[in-house]
C-alpha cells in the first residue's frame, strides 16, 4: 500500500513538474528553514548533517517526498518535511539543485592509503554505475563527491544495517552489505575527498 501511495505521489510530482513553473526564489525562501542544518545555500557546516547545494533536482524531490511520506525515518526531517506542499517540494529541489555543490577544504589533506582503499572499494562495487563516473550523481541518485565524510559513513552504515533503503530499489544494500566497517569508511573518505 506504501509502495503505491509513493508511486502515486512521485507521478502527481513529476505531473506537476511539466505543468507548474518552478519559482527559485520560492525555493530560497523556504531553503531558509533548511540552513540552520543544512547551511547557507546547502554547504552544510553541521556534523551529520548532508550539504544540498548541487544534488540532482529528482533526487532532492524524492528524498523530501519519502520523508513526507515517512518511509524515509528522521526525526527532525519528517516533521519538516510533512508541511510540503508539491510545490514547495519542486521549488526547494531547484533551488538547491542550482547551488554550486561544496568544494573540498584543500587544507585538509586526504589519508593516501584510506584513500586509495576507498577508490578501489568504489571501483570493485559498482559506484559509478549509478553515481556516475566523477561521482556527481544524476536523477534519482545523489552526488557523493565532496559530501561530509561524516554523514556519508552514516548512511553507507544506515544502508548496511537496512536502517536506511535506497529509492524503492535494494541497491545500495546490495553493495554495502558484504562490506566491512573499513571498507566503508574508506569508501567514506575517498568521496569526502574528491573535487564536486
Amino acid at each position: 500500500m506504501m509502495l503505491k501511495l509513493l508511486l502515486i505521489a512521485a507521478g502527481w510530482l513529476a505531473a506537476g513538474a511539466a505543468t507548474a513553473a518552478v519559482d527559485l526564489a520560492a525555493g530560497k525562501a523556504k531553503a531558509e528553514t533548511c540552513a540552520p542544518c543544512h547551511g547557507p545555500a546547502g554547504i552544510s557546516q553541521m556534523a551529520g548533517t548532508p550539504s544540498l547545494a548541487g544534488q540532482p533536482d529528482g533526487f532532492l524531490q524524492w528524498q523530501l517526498v519519502f520523508f513526507r511520506a515517512g518511509t524515509r525515518k528522521n526525526p527532525l526531517m519528517q516533521p519538516m518535511a510533512a508541511t510540503l506542499k508539491d510545490d514547495d517540494i519542486r521549488n526547494l529541489a531547484a533551488y538547491f539543485a542550482a547551488q554550486p555543490p561544496p568544494r573540498v577544504d584543500a587544507s585538509v589533506k586526504a589519508d593516501e592509503g584510506l584513500a586509495a582503499a576507498g577508490r578501489k572499494v568504489a571501483q570493485g562495487n559498482r559506484c559509478t554505475s549509478c553515481h556516475k563516473d566523477d561521482f556527481s550523481g544524476t536523477q534519482a541518485t545523489p552526488r557523493v563527491a565532496a559530501q561530509r565524510e561524516d554523514y556519508l559513513l552514516k548512511a553507507l552504515r544506515d544502508f548496511k544495517s537496512g536502517q536506511r533503503v535506497g529509492g524503492g530499489v535494494a541497491a545500495m544494500a546490495d553493495v554495502v552489505y558484504p562490506l566491512t566497517d573499513d571498507d566503508l569508511r574508506a569508501l567514506a573518505h575517498y568521496l569526502s575527498h574528491l573535487p564536486s
